[in-house]
């Protein structure tokens, strides 16, 4: 397969699918899932540090903690199970804009990867499923599980990475309603043998069956850099928001932390 026609269709089939709407969550994580999974046995841990200079300062609800200003720290602790499944925690905290610090609560999350992509580049497809309990200040729904399908292509210089992402609410007003539909992509093209530029994309549509205007939809567009040179390996992006309910700039950092 040709690395341009690839791109090409990739790049029109994730694009179809995005358009965008919002809700209030907590912006703990902020990443789109490829092919990486821990080998049997392996013990990870990331940090995952994001802050709003310019976001949304109007609560959505009586008592929220608004992202403007805010710097969330969030763990993640991840151990292999098995060649194709991975279990994982992540532990999101966050510093307010006016300096209260705030455990936000606990996700757990298990990931399986059935199609790796051979050595020399091809598809790779799996799920990631994560249930949530998050404080209310943070989340009006407080309690959810995530179901997001990894799928993407990969070949020496190219990654691209799709999450079709379906939100559901276990507890709360949103109990009863349709999921939420949150797509996202990844496009990075490797420079060196240490490091890949590209851009990711994060949207969401809103419930399913219930798109919202696109006035209203979320839409935030990072320019990002991965780095892999031990012991540095970390991801770095800044984000532009675009949509009257989207934080106007983000900048975002995930950071790996080594025990080997």
């Amino acid at each position: 397969m040709q690395i341009g026609s690839a791109l090409r269709r990739w790049t029109w089939l994730v694009f179809g699918c995005l358009a965008a709407p919002a809700r209030a969550v907590l912006p703990d994580e902020i990443q789109v899932y490829a092919d990486d999974i821990n080998a049997p046995g392996q013990f990870h841990l990331e940090l995952h540090l994001n802050t709003t200079p310019s976001g949304r300062s109007t609560p959505d609800y009586p008592g929220e903690i608004t992202s403007a200003h805010g710097i969330r720290l969030t763990p993640e602790f991840s151990y292999g199970l098995t060649p194709d499944l991975e279990a994982g925690l992540y532990l999101p905290t966050e510093r307010a804009s006016g300096g209260s610090l705030y455990v936000a609560g606990a996700k757990l999350r298990m990931k399986w990867l059935p199609v790796h992509a051979r050595q020399g580049g091809g598809m790779f497809a799996g799920l990631n499923v994560e249930l949530s309990q998050v404080a209310r200040r943070f989340e009006l729904d407080r309690r959810t599980m995530e179901a997001r399908p990894m799928l993407g292509w990969r070949s020496p210089d190219w990654l691209i990475a799709f999450n079709p992402t379906l939100d559901i609410e276990l507890a709360g007003p949103g109990k009863n309603q349709p999921p939420d539909f949150a797509p996202s992509i990844k496009v990075a093209r490797s420079v060196t043998d240490w490091a890949a530029f590209g851009f990711e994309y994060y949207t969401d549509l809103g419930p399913v069956t219930d798109i919202s205007p696109y006035a209203r939809q979320m839409r935030t567009l990072f320019a990002a850099i991965d780095v892999d040179s031990a012991p540095w390996i970390f991801n770095f992006g800044i984000g532009r928001g675009f949509g009257e309910a989207t934080d106007a700039w983000t900048v975002k950092m995930i950071f790996e932390i080594p025990f080997d």
